[in-house]
């Protein structure tokens, strides 16, 4: 099963900075149960950051570039993520190369941090050989409608 996790980009900047948001939904099939009801599992709150990163390199490359997910250094699970939770996931990058991308990342519901994550190193290896690159340059310009790109 292949997850998009990225609903919408809220803002970015080429290789900087990325905002995006995933709103939950009680009707997915990823919910476990948790003490108060489901929950969203960590991992895949952790996958969603490093799907905003993916969009970063993407876009940033002109749809070039797409990031494959080498490490992790650190990661903290701070709080749980329910259905109708907006899931606000903030990346910026710590450095990037032809070759390589390290970013920094918070995911947030409201005011709560609900996980952080560095040095998210990601290999950059070109488009093509995993999408459609024209694909992937529509679905970007779905997920960014309501943004001004750079």
């Amino acid at each position: 099963m292949r997850f998009h996790l990225i609903d919408r980009i809220d803002s970015w900047e080429p290789n900087r900075r990325i905002v995006g948001r995933k709103v939950t939904s009680a009707a997915e099939q990823f919910w476990r149960a948790g003490f108060a009801g489901p929950v969203m599992p960590p991992p895949l709150v952790l996958e969603a950051l490093c799907q905003a990163g993916t969009w970063l390199v993407m876009m940033s490359s002109g749809h070039r570039k797409r990031a494959a997910l080498l490490s992790v250094g650190e990661v903290s699970f701070l709080g749980d993520v329910t259905p109708g939770d907006v899931l606000l996931l903030d990346g910026t990058v710590v450095s990037i190369s032809d070759e390589v991308a390290v970013l920094d990342g918070k995911a947030t519901v409201g005011e709560r941090t609900v996980l952080t994550a560095t040095s998210i190193m990601c290999a950059l290896i070109d488009a093509e050989r995993l999408d459609d690159p024209a694909a992937t340059a529509r679905m970007a310009d779905q997920l960014t409608r309501a943004v001004s790109t750079p």
